[in-house]
């Protein structure tokens, strides 16, 4: 450091702050917020600017659903603005538990706890059954939330690599007279790829080496497997003792939850500080959300579109077929993909570009997550545009990645 930034910092210490985020400006990850006006549509206006929206996670359109507009204001009208306390002294309304009642049951589970945020269920729910005499390996591409939730537990931590059933049990057989619990955890659908983790696969392997299997399906519910999750998606139901999932995006309210037995449940209610510390979920969002299971368990060929939507997208831009509404276009490097951003901005579709550290160095891209309302017409414009004016120009190693 200079003398005069040394002197700088001495004056103000917090001087690094304002560092920091020059640094993080100057390498192009410290984006200005986009502000969105009206409400969160596949055809929406940000900054004044109307665009087709594809970075929304609301894949069914249910944020804007007459069913869930109406089960919020009611809750609201019955029940107030908030839960005014942590669930744990006298915050726990009867809503909760018919939410999470309403969970288990849809996900064919014993019980089910519901979190104030997806993150908040997976930093809660591992360090709650970890410690740090246990193992846990987890996928290479695994979310944040699950890494920290890792990091939290103080566990013993192996990566193995992207979807790789034999580099688990490897890690596995090396670690088998580990002697505390061991915990396979990975995204159902992973965000970045779109792509769905080998449960069942992942669930043999647990149960030979005597540990627990954990799931994020944070991007699976209401969206495949019929609606239910990435553990229906295979022709036999995988079998995951504890499943992770949001009520903030297909479902459209906000929220978390982990689906486990009834026991496991009960020790999550009792330790995990995620849980214990923080006010229970409004009612207003813990209605909207039992309006959103109702609406899915009713029209399972709604559930269905967002799927059908990205495949046609995949199709019309000579993709490689998805497996859930996130939609990958491997760019490589970070400016070719922030390039292609620009370009069909200026087209009137909303599409961002993800890079590293966000994703590994060289697998910069485009994400576009489909939702059951886009329009077809312009599914089939972007796709026109991205195989015409943003493919057909990337390098070959592009085209190789996909």
């Amino acid at each position: 450091m200079s003398e005069t930034a040394t002197l700088a910092t001495k004056q103000n210490p917090l001087q690094y702050v304002t560092d920091q985020l020059n640094e993080l400006r100057s390498k192009g990850v410290a984006p200005k917020l986009r502000v969105l006006e009206g409400e969160q549509r596949p055809v929406c206006v940000f900054d004044g600017q109307e665009v087709i929206n594809l970075a929304s996670n609301n894949y069914l359109g249910l944020t804007t659903h007459k069913a869930l507009r109406k089960a919020a204001l009611d809750a609201v009208k019955r029940y107030g603005a908030g839960a005014g306390a942590v669930r744990a002294i006298a915050g726990t309304m009867r809503l909760h538990m018919e939410l999470e009642e309403q969970i288990a049951s849809f996900k064919k589970v014993e019980a089910c706890v519901v979190f104030q945020s997806g993150f908040t269920a997976n930093a809660g729910t591992v360090s709650a059954v970890l410690g740090k005499e246990d193992l846990i390996v987890s996928d290479e591409l695994n979310h944040a939330s699950i890494i920290d939730g890792a990091r939290l537990s103080k566990a013993t931590i192996k990566i193995f690599k992207h979807k790789d059933v034999p580099d688990c049990e490897r890690i596995l057989q090396e670690h088998a007279s580990f002697p505390g619990k061991k915990l396979i955890i990975t995204d159902g659908v992973f965000s970045m790829d779109g792509d769905i983790a080998p449960l069942p696969g992942l669930a043999a392997l647990a149960q030979r080496h005597d540990a627990w299997l954990m799931s994020d399906d944070a991007h699976g519910l209401g969206v495949v497997g019929g609606g239910r999750g990435s553990n229906f998606v295979a022709p036999t139901r995988a079998d995951v003792p504890l499943q992770m999932g949001t009520l903030s995006k297909a479902l459209g309210a906000y929220g978390g939850y982990l689906c486990a037995s009834a026991a496991v449940v009960d020790l999550i209610r009792n330790r995990a500080r995620t849980v214990i510390y923080s006010t229970g979920l409004p009612p207003a969002m813990v209605a909207a959300a039992i309006a959103a299971l109702d609406v899915i368990e009713r029209e399972p060929a709604y559930a269905a579109l967002p799927l059908a939507k990205a495949k046609a997208f995949a199709r019309l831009a000579r993709l490689p077929e998805p497996v859930s509404p996130i939609v990958p276009v491997l760019l490589g490097e970070a400016e070719a993909a922030l390039k292609a951003s620009r370009l069909l901005e200026d087209e009137g579709f909303l599409v961002v570009a993800i890079r590293p550290p966000t994703v590994p160095m060289g697998t910069a891209r485009l994400r576009l997550t489909f939702t059951a309302q886009h329009p077809d017409h312009e599914v089939e414009r972007l796709a026109a545009l991205v195989r015409t004016r943003i493919l057909a120009h990337a390098p070959a190693s592009a085209a190789e990645a996909q």
